[in-house]
């Protein structure tokens, strides 16, 4: 996708704790990507993090935007008909991804403040997204204690006495859901990656323990430093670890919140 940061928006998140928290209480109906696009846009503009609404949501809230307002750009699909040789219509349809200004931040509009509950954040349910990804998890029997956890096919195994076991297992359903178990069996151990899969895995492990505010931050950002020592995270891969870091928690997220 064109004009989208996704590359630099990551390693901003990953060198700056907070961030990815921060941006996830404001803006969580959004995608993972268009919750840190938001965030950026308001710090380079001094604009104070609050919510983010289209001028429409915010007049329903009985908000107005400020005149003389600037949007803010998110990443939204478009629907276009395909066309013929002749430039005809052929009935059929694709979509685009592409940036457009249609929202403004709460600090961005005047009027009666919103109901408190509009800030509230979902919780994610481990049981709700290893169904709903279809992913099992199995018993740990490895001897070696140093490793934290593996994955094989649709299947996750945890250590029992893993340092952060749920980063563990968002750093393995990661794995699963990236399709890096598909090409061969993964084990994961804390101190020896090998692999540029580890940086996409850890990556949404990071990213789903902020969202979260879960502990292993640190570290995590420490396991994934450590992997991008003389290389970097492109965009294509930016774009795979949000893209599986939103499809994680959007499985275990309760569809009633």
């Amino acid at each position: 996708m064109k004009n989208v940061p996704f590359a630099s928006l990551l390693r901003e998140a990953v060198d700056q704790p907070g961030i990815i928290s921060s941006a996830y209480s404001l803006f969580h109906n959004y995608s993972i990507g268009n919750q840190l696009l938001a965030w950026s846009q308001m710090q380079a503009r001094g604009i104070p993090l609050s919510p983010i609404g289209t001028f429409k949501k915010w007049s329903d809230l009985g908000r107005r935007v400020k005149k003389g307002e600037k949007a803010i750009q998110l990443v939204m699909p478009v629907t276009i008909a395909r066309k013929d040789e002749q430039g005809e219509q052929t009935g059929e349809v694709f979509q685009l991804f592409t940036l457009k200004n249609n929202w403004f931040a709460l600090s961005q509009t005047e009027g009666e403040l919103c109901p408190q509950n509009e800030l509230k954040t979902p919780e994610w349910d481990k049981g709700r997204a290893l169904s709903a990804l279809g992913i099992t998890e199995g018993v740990f029997d490895l001897l070696n204690g140093n490793v934290q956890g593996y994955a094989q096919g649709n299947t996750i195994t945890i250590n029992p006495v893993a340092i952060y076991p749920h980063k563990t297992r968002f750093h393995e359903l990661a794995h699963v859901v990236l399709g890096h178990t598909k090409e061969c069996s993964m084990t994961d151990s804390e101190a020896t990656p090998r692999d540029v899969r580890e940086v996409e895995a850890e990556s949404v492990a990071y990213i789903m323990c902020s969202m979260l505010q879960l502990p292993g931050l640190h570290e995590s950002r420490g396991y994934i430093q450590s992997w991008l020592q003389g290389s970097d995270i492109n965009d294509k891969m930016a774009q795979r670890i949000f893209s599986a870091a939103n499809k994680i928690m959007e499985a275990g997220q309760n569809e009633h919140e």
